[in-house]
């Protein structure tokens, strides 16, 4: 009964806590000319890209305010992780933004070395940058293509969805899979690149050029698009700032922040790329600053594979990284290692430590504080979409619904950032 009468306290508060949120944020009747209208714009995914919800108040076309909520598919992914050993974390960060994988795997073993102190040899640092970067290249043609789905133009999406899966192609052959890709190790690469992966990738870079620049010819200066973009959900830098904007919509806000040249990871300070930013924060920015950032990708690509150092592709450590699978069959103390790192019998170092990577939205950070255990002690995920998501309700104030799902869709949120 006492357990009844608390829960009931507590939807009490919870009701009382969503209320006063409504009240604050939708104005009364009587400061319009006419009844509003409570529009539940999701939780379906198609019209949402993703499995959250906004309720909107809306005078007409026009909204006036909007409540989001998110949580409809809570996986609780950080707490998984305290009760895991390292190596069984990472399958769970590639479910985080699915868009782009690696960067997800990779950002987390750079956690768990400087944690244990492991420095990578140049060749696999190369090599991760090479498989990063294409996941960049991919998320940002995900969401650029929906986009224009989003504004009427389907042609655009179906044109570079044929490039993403030569990608997809590239990391099968890397790692065996293609969209959560587990890709990496603990000290490095799982292998080496083969020559087939070498093959592929160099004749991807040669021809997708052309269709990006075809892709682009059909966005950047097409009148109905421009219309639909131009001027819609703009933020100030200020503002995006205050609200923990980073990645892409923090650039096309005017701000040239980006974690690969603020603090650079993985080599990342050996190429020579720039940064692109925007002026005016609005969803046409939001667009353009994602296809310079492909282009950028494309050159910091081109320079790791031409200057790809010779030496190992993964580092010297018996105790973290798994030996080959031959190694494990014929030889009794890699077989030893295989299983004690296998079934998590060995014990981290006591620590503390914050790792971020530039992700495909932003800057994506990974908080472990270790207790000398096999798991983490505590583990926190920055993700950027749970961050900048928090400003959608005031960028759609006064715009239309179907400026709503554009503006959406520009922000690239992902709902497994949300609810990780």
């Amino acid at each position: 009964m006492a357990v009844n009468d608390t829960l009931e306290g507590t939807h009490k508060i919870h009701q009382e806590a969503r209320e006063q949120q409504h009240n604050q944020l939708v104005p009364t009747l009587n400061d319009f000319s006419q009844e509003l209208t409570t529009l539940n714009l999701g939780p379906t995914h198609p019209a949402t890209h993703g499995i959250f919800q906004n309720i909107l108040q809306m005078d007409g076309e026009r909204i006036i305010s909007g409540v989001p909520t998110i949580g409809y598919i809570h996986r609780a992914f950080e707490k998984i992780a305290e009760r895991r050993p390292f190596y069984q974390i990472t399958p769970l960060t590639d479910r985080m933004n699915y868009c782009s994988s690696p960067i997800n795997n990779m950002g987390w073993h750079m956690t768990v070395e400087k944690l244990l102190g492991i420095t990578v040899p140049k060749r696999a640092q190369y090599m991760r940058v090479i498989m990063m970067e294409l996941a960049r290249i991919t998320d940002h043609l995900i969401c650029n293509s929906i986009l224009g789905v989003d504004t009427g133009a389907f042609t655009g999406f179906l044109y570079v969805f044929q490039e993403r899966e030569k990608v997809y192609e590239i990391y099968e052959e890397v790692c065996g899979a293609r969209l959560t890709t587990n890709m990496g190790r603990v000290g490095g690469m799982e292998r080496d690149f083969s020559p087939v992966a070498i093959e592929k990738l160099r004749k991807w870079l040669k021809e997708f050029p052309a269709v990006m620049r075809e892709f682009e010819s059909m966005f950047t200066r097409n009148r109905i698009f421009m219309d639909r973009v131009v001027n819609v959900g703009p933020i100030s830098a200020e503002k995006a700032l205050n609200y923990g904007f980073t990645g892409p919509n923090l650039r096309a806000a005017g701000v040239d922040y980006d974690v690969r040249v603020m603090n650079p990871y993985s080599s990342y300070e050996d190429f020579d790329f720039e940064i692109p930013v925007g002026t005016n924060g609005d969803t046409y920015d939001r667009f353009l600053v994602r296809n310079e950032e492909i282009w950028q990708s494309l050159r910091i690509i081109n320079q790791a594979l031409d200057n790809l150092p010779e030496g190992p592709y993964h580092a010297d450590a018996p105790h973290y990284y798994l030996p080959p699978k031959q190694a494990v069959y014929k030889n009794m103390e890699a077989l030893i290692y295989h299983f004690k790192i296998i079934m998590g019998e060995i014990e981290a170092p006591v620590g503390e430590v914050y790792h971020s990577v530039e992700g495909g939205n932003g800057e994506l950070g990974f908080y472990l504080i270790s207790d000398g255990g096999r798991t983490p002690y505590r583990l926190h995920f920055r993700r950027p979409c749970f961050i900048y998501y928090q400003a959608y309700s005031e960028m759609v104030v006064g715009t239309s619904l179907s400026d709503a799902i554009v503006i959406l869709s520009s922000m690239n949120v992902i709902a497994g950032e949300l609810d990780a």
